[in-house]
């Protein structure tokens, strides 16, 4: 993995020092994984974030990977579930903004939008005190939606994309 730039080594350091105050032991690998999660541009896996960093930390096992669970309760780190894929794929959670998953391939993209901080009024409708909050938003990625309607045109001639999907307005 390259080196980190200057913002993500001070988002890093910014985590670290937030995790330390806290009690929580840094380890070599412990930064190695928050470092890696900052510099994705990616939605990875712990496998791939495993076999990605092995070759810098050979002693490393894949459960030191499936150990970011401090990082998800310190809400510096989100899970994001696929449907249809048992894998979990991390994200950093650096910067507001959405997870849009597909249903069909699996495609993470983060759209950079203002999310609503949603917790204030969480708890005054239920009751909970709120601890973290995690919004995504599932859909059909644009190449999901081209084999689609290039499969839908084989059937019958040119159906509109309204057509392909039922939209009904």
């Amino acid at each position: 993995m390259n080196a980190l730039h200057r913002h993500e080594e001070e988002r890093v350091e910014e985590v670290l020092q937030n995790l330390r105050a806290k009690g929580i032991r840094i380890t070599d690998t412990r930064r190695a994984v928050l470092s890696y999660l900052v510099a994705s541009h990616e939605h990875p896996s712990a496998e791939k974030i495993y076999r990605d960093l092995l070759p810098q930390f050979p002693s490393m096992s894949l459960a030191t990977v499936y150990n970011i669970k401090v990082l998800i309760d310190e809400g510096v780190v989100s899970e994001i579930k696929v449907r249809n894929d048992t894998t979990t794929y991390f994200d950093f959670m650096g910067h507001d903004h959405l997870n849009v998953v597909c249903e069909k391939c699996g495609r993470i993209a983060d759209v950079d939008i203002e999310v609503p901080d949603l917790r204030e009024e969480a708890a005054s409708q239920s009751g909970y005190q709120i601890t973290k909050t995690q919004m995504t938003v599932y859909g059909i990625c644009p190449d999901c939606q081209k084999k689609h309607l290039a499969q839908y045109r084989g059937e019958c001639w040119g159906p509109t994309y309204d057509e392909a999907y039922g939209v009904v307005q």
